[in-house]
């Protein structure tokens, strides 16, 4: 069992005078792809914490899975892993079998890789800088005995730093991009600098969902913009890609996070359900009739 970080190769650059006399060291090019067999690999980010990101991608892989399909969970969320606590595996931690670790499996359709399977206490911190934790997302790619994928759902920390920047380098078949926001403009300044990060990146933006869209009050069930309302729909349609939907406040959503269950496998009636079962089920139409 790893209870440890995993073994992280340490290797300097060479220098300019390890090239020999009089001579420049090569340039470097674009980074190696990772070794890892999957057909389609969406990357969920959003230019803020707190706005229902880690939530959009665990209900995205739990609705692939729950379609048949063969899918892995990255949480590269290195500083503050939080996905194995939504689907209630903080208990569990990597095995390796002598040839790679050992994913962390849900269901017969559903692996997970996070940092939180290898700290020793949920409150210890990951104190890293960017070249180890490049090295890392690596390893959790190739290193890793995922088999066979049909889609590969990376979790981002907020943000377009290290980790956005190294997954969307080396990581194979990267389909796309999802952009998670509220509606309110702290929010929205912030997601528009992802879209233009995922655009340098030449990376197709699958769509932006409005998260957090209005609030159904349950005493006199009137409608309540909390955050505002349209903020996620006016950037996708300022910077043209599409937009995939509003999700409603709902307790409930908050209770399946923190209880360990996708809020998308707890079938119910409620707005919010609604919402994100055809977010889910138009994002995954988007992918795969293209």
């Amino acid at each position: 069992m790893v209870r440890n970080y995993p073994e992280i190769p340490r290797k300097e650059p060479a220098s300019t005078s390890e090239a020999g006399d009089g001579e420049k060291a090569a340039p470097r090019g674009p980074p190696e792809k990772a070794s890892i067999d999957v057909k389609h690999v969406i990357l969920i980010l959003s230019g803020k914490g707190g706005v229902g990101k880690s939530t959009v991608a665990v209900n995205l892989a739990y609705a692939l899975s729950s379609q048949g399909r063969q899918t892995g969970l990255v949480d590269l969320d290195i500083h503050g892993p939080n996905v194995p606590l939504m689907l209630g595996l903080e208990d569990h931690q990597l095995m390796t079998d002598g040839t790679g670790l050992v994913p962390v499996r849900m269901t017969g359709t559903l692996q997970v890789i996070s940092m939180g399977f290898l700290l020793g206490k949920r409150s210890d911190p990951v104190v890293w800088r960017g070249a180890i934790k490049a090295q890392v997302i690596r390893q959790f790619l190739s290193d890793v005995r995922w088999g066979p994928l049909d889609y590969l759902i990376v979790d981002l920390p907020p943000g377009t730093g290290d980790e956005a920047l190294t997954i969307a380098q080396v990581a194979p078949n990267v389909r796309g991009a999802v952009i998670v926001t509220t509606p309110q403009d702290v929010a929205t300044l912030d997601s528009t600098k992802a879209i233009s990060f995922v655009e340098k990146m030449h990376i197709p933006v699958l769509g932006v969902i409005e998260n957090m869209s209005g609030f159904s009050c349950p005493h006199c069930h009137g409608e309540i913009d909390l955050f505002g309302s349209g903020g996620g729909e006016r950037i996708a349609r300022d910077h043209q890609v599409p937009f995939l939907g509003r999700i409603p406040v709902d307790i409930r959503m908050r209770e399946a996070g923190d209880e360990g269950h996708p809020f998308v496998g707890k079938k119910q009636d409620s707005p919010s359900w609604r919402a994100v079962e055809s977010i889910m089920a138009r994002l995954i139409g988007i992918v795969e009739e293209s």
